[in-house]
């Protein structure tokens, strides 16, 4: 049993979250504390816990989300496939996150509010957002744009997560324009890429002691409702993930190519099972290739293109569960989300899942994003952590799904223009 604890980090967690709880809720009767258990030097040193891994998360946040949207835009490979594989494919894969935000947002938004379990959390000042009584377009995008249009390294230092996925689009695509496809500059971006993905990997590991010290202090505060809470989220995410990949991927590549729907699922159910066991759409490319060559017909120059960049850029699992994560862990802590916090939730949902590392729990980089944008504190990641992992894997599968798609219809596309 506790070998398999060991090797597992959904068990760690969930682990950690279970002995949270029981510690919490029987130390002050056994231990006959009489003051404040808030108040107990203990405790701080259990908090230290959570400030530690939420500091090592802020630390690398910024770059995780340059490297990967360079990497993601310098794959690419030539500016020729830029101009046409690459409109084709940005434009499917927007499409469908879209389609995927939207299922996730909708839906939250109708469920019953989930309690609030903490007092209302303070908005730090650096986090600007969009006043309600200015809720234009046009202010919209004048109040994105300044946050957009700053110093890059200004805004590494700053947390301004916009700002750096603005400047690695745009300058990827420079380096594009400049250098030859072998350049070594690509594979710097690589190598860099992998070495910090290896460490954020490293403080995802670090997760079950934040998660014992968030579980705690909840259950200290009598906040018991959080695992009831958690499980009705899971159910949520898991039921809508089953959408998006059932019935809403399927349907456009119906409605694109005229494929039927057991065509394309005995087709793509090798990479979808690889990606259901790895929870990593990266590690699930070179099957996917092979399906999409082989099984289901998609040109050579096509499927080499349209999936290494979509294993990197195209998250429509990871945009769903940002959507909705972010609609539960606002309510969750008290934060009342005005229509112009949904805009913002959805346009760094989209923003955000671009950039995802394509590995297990790629998506918890891009979620706080999402969460700065919102004013949500980032503890909230490793109360999504207790049920990340099991969420993964189907999600992932979905991811992979969505490449494979993309990659079946715009190869299509290709060949009525030719």
């Amino acid at each position: 049993m506790l070998s398999t604890i060991k090797r597992s980090l959904p068990l760690q967690l969930l682990t950690a979250a279970i002995l949270a709880w029981f510690f919490a809720t029987i130390m002050p009767a056994v231990a006959n504390i009489t003051e404040p258990v808030t108040e107990q030097a203990w405790y701080q040193l259990i908090l230290l816990g959570k400030t530690t891994y939420i500091g090592l998360l802020k630390m690398v946040i910024g770059l995780v989300v340059m490297l990967s949207l360079m990497q993601g835009i310098t794959n690419i490979g030539s500016t020729l496939k830029l101009k046409t594989l690459g409109v084709s494919t940005l434009i499917f894969y927007s499409l469908t996150s879209i389609i995927a935000i939207s299922l996730g947002l909708g839906a939250a938004l109708l469920m019953p509010e989930w309690q609030p379990l903490v007092e209302p959390v303070t908005i730090a000042d650096h986090i600007r957002f969009i006043e309600q009584d200015t809720i234009t377009g046009s202010s919209i995008t004048a109040k994105l744009l300044a946050m957009a249009l700053v110093n890059p390294f200004s805004a590494l230092v700053n947390g301004n997560l916009l700002a750096i996925v603005l400047f690695s689009l745009l300058f990827s695509v420079s380096l594009l324009l400049s250098l030859p496809p072998k350049h070594v500059v690509f594979d710097v971006i690589a190598g860099l890429n992998k070495g910090l993905n290896k460490l954020v990997q490293g403080i995802i590991r670090l997760a079950p002691i934040a998660v014992f010290a968030i579980v705690f202090e909840f259950t200290v505060r009598g906040n018991t409702g959080l695992f009831g809470q958690l499980a009705l989220f899971a159910l949520l995410v898991f039921v809508l993930t089953l959408i998006h990949g059932l019935i809403v991927l399927p349907t456009l590549a119906k409605i694109f190519t005229g494929i039927k729907f057991s065509t394309l699922f005995k087709a793509i159910s090798a990479p979808l099972a690889m990606a259901f066991a790895t929870s990593s759409s990266t590690a699930t490319l070179p099957l996917s290739m092979q399906a999409a060559e082989k099984e289901l017909g998609i040109s050579q120059s096509t499927s080499s293109f349209v999936l290494p960049l979509g294993a990197v850029m195209n998250m429509d699992g990871t945009a769903l569960f940002e959507g909705v994560a972010a609609i539960f862990l606002a309510q969750l802590f008290g934060i009342d989300l005005s229509t112009t916090g949904i805009v913002m939730i959805f346009i760094m949902a989209m923003v955000s899942s671009v950039g995802a590392p394509g590995m297990p729990s790629g998506s918890m980089s891009g979620m706080q994003l999402v969460m700065l944008a919102a004013g949500i504190p980032l503890e909230g990641i490793a109360i999504l952590l207790i049920i990340e992992r099991p969420l993964d894997t189907f999600r992932t599968a979905v991811n992979v799904e969505g490449d494979l798609v993309a990659a079946l219809v715009v190869d299509k596309w290709q060949q009525n223009k030719s």
